[in-house]
Formats: structure tokens, sequence, C-alpha cells
């Protein structure tokens, strides 16, 4: 019933810019935190970043703050990532994941109820 698909993914160059949608159905958006994942290749599937029910707390992966910056737009029920000063590093399969509360600290650590098909951002010279 719930469902999340992803969009906005492709590939660019090293320094560039990018931003995934993910549009969410079968709930009422508002009251669930919302997050990112990533799976490089050779490498298990990571957090990335998360953002609360309201869009006032955000969570970032070390790695990743400073350069992205996720939001949401409730009344559209979704979630954004925007991807500035991409790296090679960045090169991944994006998914989007919803939670089952509104803290975005629970997406953090893995508590995810509902995951996107993911899409794929491939930065390189």
């Amino acid at each position: 019933q719930v469902q999340l698909v992803e969009s906005g993914g492709g590939s660019v160059r090293p320094g560039d810019s990018l931003r995934l949608s993910c549009v969410g159905s079968g709930r009422t958006f508002s009251n669930y935190a919302m997050g990112w994942f990533r799976q490089c290749p050779g490498k298990e599937r990571e957090f990335v970043a998360s953002i609360s029910g309201s869009g006032g707390t955000s969570v970032y992966e070390d790695s990743v703050r400073g350069r992205f910056t996720i939001s949401r737009d409730n009344a559209k029920n979704t979630v954004y990532l925007q991807l500035n000063s991409l790296k090679p590093e960045d090169t991944a399969v994006y998914y989007c994941a919803g939670g089952a509360t509104v803290l975005a600290m629970n997406i953090r650590y893995n508590r995810v109820s509902y995951w996107g098909q993911g899409t794929q951002v491939t930065v390189s010279s």
C-alpha cells in the first residue's frame, strides 16, 4: 500500500550537482520521517541523510555533511536530496526510505519501514 518512487539520478562530472526526488503514497506523509541511503559498488547499503516528519530536523552522514541537503515538501508528498560538489566516491544507487515515526534519528539507526526502488547516480570524469 505504501509506495516510494525515486527519480533524478544520472551521470555527472565531479563537482556537479544533482537533485533526487522521492514521491510517497499510501499514508499521511507528514507523520513520518524520511531518508536516503546509498549503496556504492561493492559495498553495503549505508545511511546518507534523514529528515523529521515536519522537516525541522535533519541528520547527515559525515562524508556528505555540507555538500548534500535533505528537504521535504509535505504538500507534494515528496522528499528531496540535493547533491552538490559531487565526487566519484558518491557514485551509488540511492534509495529513498520511509520511517515508522516522525523522528529523523530512527532512520539514522536503520529503523526503516519502506524502501524505494533506487536511482543510479554516477560521478566520473
